[in-house]
């Protein structure tokens, strides 16, 4: 048995997670759940005196904005959209027949206006460009979403559903990259303070296809995506449980975003994986958290 397999055995059978009979999407006990909320707090401590704006999108998003935003271009593998049952009632009876006799029943769904939110930045864009220009000062901006990327597995730290905890910063180009560097220099102490030893490194995104190696390619050349990493289900590929990406003016000139001057914004921001976070304490220190260190103990729960 491999470790990640391993690892989500003793997650199930702790209790910890819960199976559903679906790769990569699990329950979570009120343990986990009082881990995550621990360390939300904890990133609060850290972030609170920013003064950023908090928005809470649902795990949904209008596919216009969707469609708008590329994502299709870049990760098509990833993405996930609603479809709903739209017929007649002789449309549902045939639906009802190929349930009955164990055919396909969703080959008449038809696509509806949400798609699954894929980070929880996404529909921040278009509601800020809605708002008009951007302070000279900048903005920033505290989201938290459950995001969707179908991406089904065994390894207990890649779920198709999961939370992420983000800063979202608009500026110049020095506001955000001195916003980014903040955060970078914030996760390390974040995590020497819950006893997680990490890494930080040069990344880029699972673009898809052969034009996507040359987006890859050129995201690591220009130092735009990194990654703080801690192992989770391997020590030699340790899992990315922080992001700190700088967008240039790529969402600026997507959405409008400007100045008062007209100038194109800038954006930045940090991604946390609450899950994959939750996921490395309960790894590093073991699946009862009354056995973990005191001084781990004290710094998530005073």
């Amino acid at each position: 048995m491999d470790m990640q397999s391993s690892f989500l055995d003793r997650l199930f059978d702790s209790g910890l997670l819960i199976d559903t009979g679906v790769d990569g999407l699990y329950g979570r006990s009120g343990q986990f759940e009082d881990v995550i909320s621990a360390f939300e707090r904890l990133i609060d401590k850290f972030g609170g005196a920013d003064g950023a704006e908090a928005i809470r999108f649902p795990p949904g998003m209008n596919r216009a904005f969707f469609e708008t935003s590329g994502y299709m271009k870049s990760f098509p593998q990833l993405a996930g959209t609603v479809h709903s049952f739209c017929g007649n009632e002789l449309d549902h009876m045939s639906l009802l027949k190929c349930m009955e006799v164990g055919d396909d029943w969703t080959k008449d769904q038809q696509a509806t206006d949400i798609v699954l939110t894929p980070a929880a930045c996404y529909p921040l864009y278009p509601t800020v460009a809605k708002r008009g220009a951007i302070p000279e000062n900048g903005a920033l901006y505290d989201l938290q979403s459950y995001c969707f990327r179908h991406e089904p597995s065994k390894d207990p730290a890649r779920q198709q559903l999961f939370r992420m905890r983000e800063y979202v910063c608009m500026g110049s180009e020095k506001h955000v990259t001195d916003f980014r560097q903040s955060w970078m220099d914030r996760g390390v102490e974040m995590m020497k303070a819950v006893g997680l030893d990490v890494t930080i490194d040069v990344a880029n995104d699972p673009f898809f296809g052969r034009a996507g190696k040359m987006l890859a390619n050129n995201q690591r050349d220009q130092n735009l995506k990194f990654e703080l990493l801690i192992p989770i289900t391997s020590v030699a590929k340790p899992t990315a449980c922080m992001s700190f990406n700088y967008h240039q003016d790529a969402f600026g000139t997507k959405w409008g975003l400007n100045f008062a001057d007209g100038s194109v914004v800038h954006t930045a921001c940090v991604g946390f994986g609450l899950e994959r976070i939750a996921l490395a304490l309960f790894h590093t220190h073991g699946l009862d958290v009354k056995e973990w260190p005191e001084s781990v103990r004290k710094t998530l729960w005073g």
